[in-house]
């Protein structure tokens, strides 16, 4: 006759040899070490029962957030631009076409979320194309034209 394993139940479980560790007792009395005090040194709110650690909190020294310099402002009127080059914008359209900030959106030119488009003048244009745009530098204004194309600013 064979016998049968038993069923593993919930009540078999038990953690693995050394993962449970006992609490370390502090306060009490000298001969453990960690008596008195309990390890919480004198005075100060650290060693007081419910004191609470405040973000960025660092056992009383300066904070990083106060020892870092604060340097400069943040322009709060500040406008993003998506920023083209003519090369890029030459190598993606045929000539004759007008290019708008959608028109480069939809092609991978500039990023979905960009608002504003300016053009700037890295690269050749050899094709008379025109280009809508929120800004043109100067020097993309005149190749654009040079090329044959034109500009205008929305």
């Amino acid at each position: 006759m064979e016998k049968k394993d038993k069923a593993f139940g919930l009540h078999d479980l038990r953690p693995s040899d050394g993962s449970k560790k006992r609490a370390f007792r502090v306060g009490r009395g000298q001969g453990s070490g960690n008596g008195k005090t309990a390890g919480r040194g004198h005075k100060g709110a650290q060693s007081r029962s419910g004191f609470k650690f405040k973000r960025g909190f660092e056992g009383g020294q300066m904070p990083l957030h106060r020892r870092v310099p604060k340097r400069g402002f943040t322009n709060i009127f500040r406008v993003e631009f998506a920023v083209v080059n003519v090369d890029r914008i030459a190598e993606v359209f045929d000539a004759g076409t007008v290019v708008t900030p959608e028109l480069l959106r939809q092609n991978g030119l500039v990023a979905r979320g960009a608002e504003k488009v300016k053009v700037l003048a890295s690269g050749d244009i050899a094709k008379a194309l025109t280009i809508k745009a929120h800004k043109f530098s100067g020097k993309a204004a005149e190749k654009i034209a040079a090329a044959g194309g034109s500009t205008e600013v929305l």
